[in-house]
């Protein structure tokens, strides 16, 4: 029987192969910045020439972007599925928010079902750090912080899905995030035009969300996940409906006004 000969890897090939799953399990993210070239190998505890070669193989398969005299850049663009001009038309579109919204059901509910089940302490800590920051916007509303409340809002689903350890469902929701975030921002504006009561279990929804991944209570998690994008999905659609209900009104009395 024949054998083949053992080629021994290359140290430049190891080192593509560590930097590719730092990219690919969100540890290395779209436009950040690598450690200098001196810090990086001495990281990894290589040379500097096989540091290069192997940053220099990344950036021909464009995972890497070198900036003149600013370092190497994971690349902006990466796994960018929406582009700025569809996220834009996007956002115009009322359907495209129905749409959306049935998406993060599906999404969401996943995610929170396998952070339950495998978020460790640190993400566990990253977890608690975004409901936090959340938890803050919520001492404080007002319709000036609905921007700041919205990413806020977003980045507390970015980390369950980070604490997932589905590199699939995790850059799914990263190359959503621009459009996830205009899109809470636009359903946190709805929420303030209803009661006291609704934003309210809009809050209760996130901090039994919160609660519930980090005890590990994955059914509950995907569950509660599921009745939040619900609860949204209804609150917005009365909203539209008596925002149509109102302009009609506001139609009828204009032709009912006697001409001067």
């Amino acid at each position: 029987m024949p054998i083949n000969q053992i080629t021994p890897k290359r140290l430049a090939d190891t080192i593509v192969e560590q930097l590719e799953t730092m990219i690919l399990e969100g540890t290395l993210q779209p436009g950040q910045r690598l450690p200098p070239e001196r810090a990086l190998a001495e990281q990894f505890g290589v040379s500097r020439p096989s540091l290069r070669e192997a940053v220099q193989r990344l950036a021909a398969k464009g995972l890497l972007t070198s900036r003149q005299g600013g370092g190497n850049f994971v690349t902006d663009s990466l796994g960018a599925s929406f582009s700025d001009p569809l996220i834009k038309l996007l956002e115009n579109r009322p359907e495209a928010h129905r749409d959306l919204l049935e998406f993060r059901h599906t999404l969401e509910a996943d995610c929170a079902f396998y952070a339950a089940q495998r978020a460790t302490e640190v993400d566990k800590a990253h977890l608690t750090k975004a409901w936090q920051a959340l938890d803050a916007c919520y001492q404080a509303p007002s319709r000036e912080n609905i921007e700041q409340e919205g990413a806020a809002d977003a980045r507390f689903h970015m980390a369950i899905a980070e604490a997932s350890h589905n590199v699939v469902l995790l850059h799914t929701m990263r190359n959503l995030f621009n459009l996830l975030k205009n899109d809470i921002v636009t359903n946190i504006g709805g929420m303030y035009s209803k009661q006291a009561a609704t934003r309210q279990g809009l809050i209760d929804q996130h901090q039994a969300l919160f609660t519930a991944v980090v005890e590990g209570r994955a059914d509950d998690a995907r569950a509660i996940a599921g009745e939040h994008i619900q609860f949204v999905q209804k609150t917005i659609s009365e909203h539209t409906e008596n925002e149509r209900r109102r302009e009609r009104a506001l139609r009828r009395e204009e032709s009912h006004r006697p001409e001067a």
